[in-house]
């Protein structure tokens, strides 16, 4: 047995997190033990059939896998086939249907022209409000580079349906870059890999997880005065949950998923977001289209409303406007107290993160804790810190 091996670890939560970090650590010798409250892994991407119409159904809304990194890239190949898949994402606006990302279609059907790049570009630059130099809103940010019709258009109603709030409420950052494509590219991503696993994420978590040194238990909580019995403990659950909510729950967003069925194609394509306020739902997803290497003759689609998070609803999107990140602050001053407790993912650092930085960051956390091993170093709190 090396320096690195024997240790017992608890890790709470079988998502992405969990179980990425939990398959470094077992192949390294250590007894790993996995916590989670739910009845199945894979947490938020978890996957299954639809008896109904065999359709793979995404449960909690559809997770697109995306990257730039190729060692993630191949990690996940290694559990699961993933299968060529483009998101092209469609929006309903005014009784018109677009495409998006906005893109040179976009913008010559919207305004009825038939503009080349350049031309498109120039068109813009005169619709977009000059006078606006340091955007400082998600409002001031659109207005600035697409203009008042684009985003009232694609953007203002979406965002406050989305968010609970007004645009001028939300930070600049949100809209981090120009939403435009002077081409006719309708890719929504622009990652070099790209792609859906065969048999769906909860098949992909379970092979990670099939492992001679990891322990499952699910519907299971765990308790923190239970981490006493582990050399060490990665938390992926929610932060403030921890601490038993000591100074309040941290503001999310949540889902709520009105599912229907049809016989036959419903929408003709994976995603159509409602842009206009008078339309209460976000999006229609129809769960059919994420699987296109299968052929289905019924459908399963979700349309899909966002609210306040409440204290037993599943967490999705983190707020962090200024009183979250008030609160924030004081928990992750409480989580660096804490003697071998890593806090990591989406949930534990309170950060909204795409699939593919969940692993590489699992992946990282899990080389820096057998690192610490071999050397005698501390673990940190956060390898990622959410302040």
């Amino acid at each position: 047995m090396t320096a690195v091996e024997g240790k017992k670890i608890a890790i709470v939560g079988a998502g992405l997190s969990g179980a990425v970090i939990g398959r470094a650590l077992a192949e390294a010798g250590n007894q790993v033990e996995i916590f989670d409250r739910r009845p199945h892994i894979a947490g938020n991407c978890h996957t299954e059939r639809d008896e109904q119409t065999d359709v793979m159904v995404h449960v909690y809304g559809p997770h697109i896998f995306h990257t730039d990194d190729a060692e993630v890239w191949n990690y996940v190949n290694r559990f699961q086939t993933f299968m060529p898949y483009k998101n092209r994402v469609k929006t309903t606006s005014k009784g018109q249907v677009y495409s998006l990302p906005i893109n040179l279609h976009t913008i010559n059907q919207f305004f009825g022209k038939s503009f080349r790049p350049d031309e498109a570009r120039a068109f813009l630059e005169t619709l977009g409000d000059a006078s606006i130099e340091q955007p400082k809103t998600f409002e001031e940010q659109a207005l600035r580079f697409v203009g008042k019709d684009l985003y009232e258009a694609f953007f203002k109603g979406y965002t406050q349906k989305q968010w609970g709030c007004s645009p001028t409420e939300l930070p600049a950052s949100i809209l981090k870059r120009l939403p435009v494509r002077f081409n006719y590219d309708d890719n929504y991503f622009f990652h070099r890999y790209q792609g859906m696993p065969e048999n769906g994420y909860t098949d992909m978590v379970g092979q990670i997880l099939d492992h001679p040194n990891i322990s499952l238990h699910l519907e299971t909580a765990f308790q923190r005065d239970q981490a006493v019995g582990f050399a060490h403990v990665f938390y992926s659950g929610p932060l403030d949950g921890y601490f038993d909510y000591q100074y309040g729950h941290l503001g999310y967003r949540t889902l709520d998923f009105e599912r229907f069925t049809y016989d036959g194609d419903y929408q003709g394509c994976a995603v159509m977001n409602y842009g206009d306020v008078s339309v209460p739902f976000t999006r229609i997803t129809e769960h059919k289209h994420f699987s296109p290497w299968e052929s289905h003759q019924g459908s399963v689609c979700y349309r899909e409303f966002s609210r306040a998070c409440g204290p037993k609803d599943t967490p999705y999107y983190p707020i962090r406007l200024v009183e979250e990140k008030e609160q924030l602050s004081h928990y992750a001053a409480l989580a660096t107290q804490e003697a071998h407790v890593t806090f990591v993912g989406r949930l534990g650092t309170y950060r909204y993160l795409d699939m593919d930085v969940t692993i590489r960051e699992a992946l990282d956390t899990a080389k820096l804790y057998l690192s610490t091993l071999e050397t005698n170093a501390m673990m940190p709190s956060f390898l990622h810190p959410p302040t």
